[in-house]
Parts: C-alpha cells; structure tokens; sequence
C-alpha cells in the first residue's frame, strides 16, 4: 500500500498537462446538464451498502441454484420482488432450452492395474453448504455426448493445437486414445474439439495444482486454492460456432418455437469429456511411459510427466438425460422521458453450477444494489433520458443460454433501441478491469476517474493507473502517457456475447480483481463461506462494483449526446491492423526458414501411417497480402472521427435548451447504428452467428478474443485466398463505418441552431 501511495503521488505530479481532469466537464453533457448530473451521481454513490451485498450474496446463494434447480426458480422470483419493492417496471421472461444432467458416469483405469476414480467432491465439515450433495450437480461437463469407450491414455498438456503440432513432432499419435489435457491454455470446450479433430475417441480435463492448486498456497478449507479433490464443472458447447440453446441457434427458445432434433446439434461435443480432480488425475498420469513430456508440459504433481501413449488404458462412461429445462431472465424496466427508445442494458446472470458465491452472485449483489439506489433516485426526482433495462439472466453457465435467448427473441426491437449493454459476472477484490467496445473506452475512463477506491482513497482509476506502471510492462509505457488508459477487447465467455458479437450493440464488461486467490471456481466450494474468508470480505468491492457500473448507466442514460469516441476506436483499429500485418509477415518468414530447414537436413525423420521414414513436406510460401483496404478504411475513420470531434465540441459550446430535439434524437440513433455498422449479416467465414468483424471468440480459443478475426483468422490457418478476401470485406465495413460516423456527424450539426 505504501508502494502504491507513492507511485500515486509520483503519477499525480507528472501527469501531462491537459489530462481531464475531476470535476470538468461530462462527454455529451451541456453545462449545466453535466452539474446536474454529477449532483445525482454523488447522491447515487452514496447508497450502496455493503451490508445488503452480505445479505443478499447469503440468501441466494444458501442452496445450489443451477438451471432447472427447485433454488434455481426461487431465486428469479425473489429478485423479481425485489426490483418491484424498488418501483422498477419488471418481469419473469422464460425459455426452454436443451440442457443435458449425468445419470452415469464412470472412469477407471484398467492396465497396467486398476483405479476407479472417484468422481465426488468431499463435504468440508467447516463449510456448511457443501454437505448438500442431494441438491448437487454432479461434476461433469454439459454437452458432452454419451459415450462408452476404452483406449490408450495420451497426456495432450493444456490440448490446444500447438499441443498436437508438438505430439506430432514426438511421432505420438492420439488416433484410438482417450486424451488427459489439463485446464488453461483455453476455454475448456476446445480440448475435446480439438482432440476429436485428432482422432481421439475421449477426453479427461484435470486441474493441475500447478495451474490451480497447492502450487499457489493453501488449499480449501486452510486456503483459497483448489484441494485434490475439487473439480472444475462446466459447459463444453462450441460455442465459437454459437452460443446459446443448441437446438434454436439464432432464434428464441420459445415453447413454440422450431428445434433442430438432437442429431444436428451443432454445438455438442464429438466425443465424450469429462473433469477430473487432481487427485483422479495423479495415478493415470503416473502410469504413463513414453517420451518424457517437454519442460513447459510438466505440472506440480509430485511425477514424473510421461505423453504415452500407454501403458495406461482408461474406460470412460457416460449417459445423460438430455431434457428440456426452463430458463427465468429477471427483466426490469425504468422508462425513459424523452428518449424512451433509447435503452440502456445492465445485466450479471444468477444461476450458477452449484452454490455460486463467487461465480455468479459477488456480481448479482452489486447490480441489485445498483437497482436500489436507482429506484429510490427516481422517487427522489430523477429522471432518466432513456430507458434503463437491468437483467438477472439464467442458463449463463451451461452456455450463455438466458441473455442469448432473450437476445434472439427480442433481436428486431433490441436492433432499434439497444444502444449500450453493461456486463459484470462476479467480482473481488484489486483493481478495475474493463474491456469492452473501444468507442466505449474513452467513457469508462472518464467513470472510472469519478469512483473512489475503498481502500487507497484515491481514484479506482488511478490506481489501476498506478498497478499497470508497476505490474504491467507491455503497458506502461501507455499508462504514463496517454490520457486514457486501455481496455481489452471481448471475445466471448459471458453474457455480453449476443449483444456485442450477434447484434452489434456496444458493451462494457466490468469487475474488480486482481488481489483476490481463488481456486474453487465451478466447484462445490464456491460459496458463502469460502467467499466470506477468502474473497472481498467486507464487499467493499462489490460496493466500488456498484457504484462503478451504476454511474456508468446513469451517464449513459442522461447524455445529451451518447458519450461515444471514435479517436480511441481508430487508435485501436490501427494497432490491431498493424498486428495483422506483422502476422502476416512472420508466417511468410517463417514458412521460407522451415522450407530451408527441410532442404537443409535440419528436421527429424517422423514416420507416416505406412511406417515408412519420411521428410515433412514443405509448405509453399505465403503471398504478399495487400492491406489497402484496411488502410484506406482506417484513413475514413480518421477524416471522421475528427469531424465528429468538432460537431461534439461544437454541439457542448451551444448545448442545453438551444439543441433542436428532433436532430439531437436523430444524431443519437445514428450513433448507436455505429457499432451496428461493424457487422455483417452474413458473419464470419464458416460461422455466420458471429456478425462483428472487429471483436469475436477465437475458434480455438473459445473466449479469448480474435481482433479483426476473420483476417486474423485466415492468415494464422493459412488461408491466404480467404486472407485476401476478407482484408477487403473488412476494409469496406471500415468504410462504412466511416459513413455512419459522418451521418451522427450531420445530424449533430443539425441539433444546432
């Protein structure tokens, strides 16, 4: 803390001249409407109260609560009653999804000698709500298929497909072998993708105590880290192809609505997957022989890591009900006064795998909280522009299935009105994080330089200052000098997936982190009690939380002009074309180096299904990618972004009454459209759920994020002819982005008499 402190004050001293500043003017305010403002910011702060989070964080989460629980739908309607004690406008919306539940399942090593796994997480006598095994999910990952095989057992290390271009150069194959891979590297959905598209015919997923164990510090209940029998639950739907239901991709899942017959489910696993604690993994990797495995591969069990294949061989069973289960989306209303079409989105899902301290309800707690100090701002006077829509959603564990269902049926209203989605989905302790829309990133900054951080008393967003410059050295050099500091940007993994990547609404994603430990995620330790001894224990972050998300929304909602930018937007597009680019260049490179190395002798022999002594083949080199046309879309970005500028300042200097309603409502729709302007219908290549063509899950990443993923994309699968094709579909939405700024520009323009 003191180290902070003085970097705070170092910071203070030298920060440029011409910084905003507190206390100066609102982007998209008049004046006089900014004063306002800020007046009922400071009056909305000062509600939240932790000890409601307590309270509500005890309540929710004192039974499990998953999708189809008895818990489940008590708590949808216990946070329905609590929006309408607060005077919101707010209702139940459910949908009926596919989701599948264990009736068997099995895992056993049957050579070199027998072990049954146990497949069971412990109750912990200190921690009440683990003892309610009954109300229990199982550990198991949804949208495996069933499946009844034995085989050999190969370790994958964390399964992606670096991890097979290196079993390859080994001349390991997993053809007929049930995998082991162990948690990181990806989302866990892309190890049993990727081991199918191997030849796997199975896929165990452990936790290593490297990664998520007794490496890190005390394990549960002495510590926060994950015991040897803790388990990671969790979907493994595709849903880099789609997120949501499986059966109505792309439409609601409505009780009439049509669905596919589970045979063409696209998002189910090809093989069947299960998770593993640490203590299961430990005796299957013990047995295996083979090459020892690379040094990066090696985990923190006390052996030593062998790949096999064999002379380990695993049986693994499944069986599941494949049910139909009802959702119930907490959807709550304010309306807006002059601009009612205009919506403002906040949303954090309830449900979770098992009691969900943590994941999701250290979320849930602030966004209610926000919804109190909402409600009693409006009996106090205030009155929102435009409508402000808050949402509890359900089903965002097993694959993001209430926000997108909802999403997808309200997708023609939300295409007109949605202007901003804001997502949390849990929370701790530490400093802001943000990612996001970077038209959005200008005005985070400015909220985060409002919101006061509960314990160094200084700005949340000075501190975060202060911990990149001396924790993060890729940004350093950018959190000294540049006025705003920089968000990430989303890929999928939570509910702001549908809105930002399907429908082209412009979202934030907001938490606290950072100084919090943890290992109990999707586990039966994921409650009260580990959160309350372990995590912010005082909820003095889920407080900052509140008041961080909830400042956000009310300037949203009250904005004159909607608070966007498009000079951070442009900055960012140039680096992430800048980085295209340079990808592009080092495949070439390093194609033409592998080729010379072939010609040279240099590679190992590595045999072929014939078992005949082969030389890889080379590889014919990359072309010369033309990048104009992102070039030139981003020169129209610049030329309208600083036209836009102008407008806006200009709009500021003759703002308040003097504004024309009419063009100023016109000047916002156009605004909004932006994002949207970002989209294509037809999506990206082979995926066409996904329409943004800046942000988007990568196919083997799952949720990290793919900037400018189809040309990214393509050029790291080396699909120069589609490389090609899509530098140049992505340069025209550029263009067209251009445009759509130009067209808020005018409008703007025109708001001024």
């Amino acid at each position: 803390m003191k180290t902070l402190w003085i970097l705070s004050l170092c910071l203070l001293l030298s920060a440029p001249a011409g910084w905003p500043a507190d206390g100066e003017g609102l982007r998209g305010y008049s004046a006089a409407s900014a004063a306002a403002e800020r007046d009922w910011e400071v009056k909305f702060r000062a509600i939240p109260d932790p000890a409601n989070l307590r309270s509500s964080m005890q309540r929710l989460s004192a039974r499990p609560h998953h999708v189809g629980s008895a818990y489940d739908k008590e708590n949808a309607e216990w946070i329905l009653a609590r929006f309408k004690e607060w005077g919101w406008d707010a209702q139940i919306e459910t949908f009926d999804v596919l989701f599948p539940t264990p009736k068997e399942r099995a895992m056993e090593m049957v050579e070199p000698t027998r072990f049954t796994a146990k497949l069971a997480e412990p109750t912990v006598a200190a921690d009440a709500t683990s003892s309610q095994h009954s109300e229990q999910l199982p550990t198991y990952n949804a949208y495996s298929i069933d499946g009844d095989v034995t085989g050999p057992l190969v370790y994958v290390n964390y399964g992606v497909p670096e991890d097979y271009e290196a079993l390859d150069r080994l001349g390991i194959s997993v053809k007929g072998a049930i995998v082991i891979a162990r948690y990181g590297g990806s989302w866990r959905g892309i190890k049993p993708k990727v081991a199918a598209e191997h030849g796997a015919i199975g896929c165990l997923i452990y936790s290593d105590p490297l990664d998520d164990g007794y490496h890190e510090g005390d394990t549960f209940p002495d510590g926060p880290f994950r015991s040897k029998d803790g388990v990671q639950r969790g979907s493994v739907m595709d849903m880099p192809v789609y997120p949501g239901d499986p059966l109505t991709p792309g439409v609601g899942a409505t009780k009439d609505a049509k669905r596919l017959p589970l045979s063409q489910a696209a998002t189910l696993t090809k093989i069947p997957v299960m998770p593993i604690s640490y203590g299961d993994a430990e005796p299957l990797l013990a047995a295996l022989k083979g090459p020892l495995a690379p040094a990066a591969w090696r985990g923190g069990l006390p052996i030593a890591y062998h790949v096999g294949p064999g002379p380990a061989k695993v049986h693994l069973k499944l069986a599941f009900n494949w049910d139909m289960k009802t959702l119930y989306d907490v959807i709550a209303r304010i309306p807006g006064t002059s601009d009612p079409d205009q919506w403002i989105i906040r949303g954090n899902h309830h449900d979770a795998w098992v009691n969900g301290a943590e994941d999701p309800l250290s979320g849930t707690g602030p966004l209610l909280e926000e919804a109190r100090a909402l409600g009693a701002l409006v009996r106090q006077g205030w009155k929102p522009r435009r409508t402000i829509v808050y949402c509890a959603w359900d089903g965002e564990e097993e694959g993001l299935l209430g926000s997108t269902e909802w999403a997808e049926a309200h997708a023609e209203e939300l295409e007109r009105k949605a202007a901003v989605y804001i997502n949390s989905d849990g929370n701790g302790r530490g400093v802001l994080q943000a990612q996001g829309s970077h038209t959005l990133e200008k005005f985070i900054n400015g909220v985060a330089r409002d919101i006061d951080d509960p314990e160094a008393k200084i700005s949340v967003w000075k501190r975060l200052q202060a911990w990149r410059i001396a924790n993060a050295a890729a940004d350093r050099q950018d959190a000294r000098q540049r006025p705003d500091l920089r968000i990430g940007a989303l890929g999928s993994g939570s509910d702001y997936t549908a809105f930002l990547d399907h429908l082209g609404v412009a979202s934030l994603n907001l938490s606290f982190g950072g100084e919090d430990q943890g290992g109990i995620y999707h586990s039966i330790y994921d409650d009260f009690y580990w959160y309350t001894h372990f995590a912010d224990t005082d909820f003095a972050y889920g407080r900052a939380l509140a008041q961080t998300a909830g400042t956000a929304v009310m300037r949203l909602a009250d904005a004159e002009v909607l608070p966007l930018d498009f000079d951070d937007f442009t900055e960012t597009l140039r680096r992430y074309v800048g980085e295209v680019r340079t990808l592009a260049s080092e495949k070439r490179d390093q194609t033409i180096e592998r080729n010379r190395e072939i010609d040279d002798g240099i590679f190992a022999a590595v045999e072929d299904p014939r078992r005949k002594t082969v030389a890889p083949p080379k590889e014919e080199v990359p072309p010369f990618l033309n990048f104009a046309p992102l070039d030139n879309g981003l020169a129209a970005l610049q030329r309208t972004a600083d036209a836009y500028d102008k407008a806006l300042a200009h709009a500021a200097d003759n703002g308040g009454p003097a504004l024309t309603t009419a063009a100023l409502r016109d000047a916002n729709a156009r605004l909004i459209a932006v994002e949207r302007a970002l989209t294509l219908n037809d999506g990206l290549p082979g995926r066409p759920w996904f329409r943004h063509q800046i942000y988007a899950p990568g196919l083997y990443t799952g949720y990290g994020v793919k900037t400018l993923p189809a040309v990214r994309e393509s050029i790291e699968q080396k699909q120069w002819k589609l490389a090609e094709e899509e530098i140049v579909r992505v340069g025209k939405v550029l263009e067209n982005t251009g445009e759509a700024i130009a067209g808020a520009t005018s409008e703007l323009n025109r708001a001024i008499p």
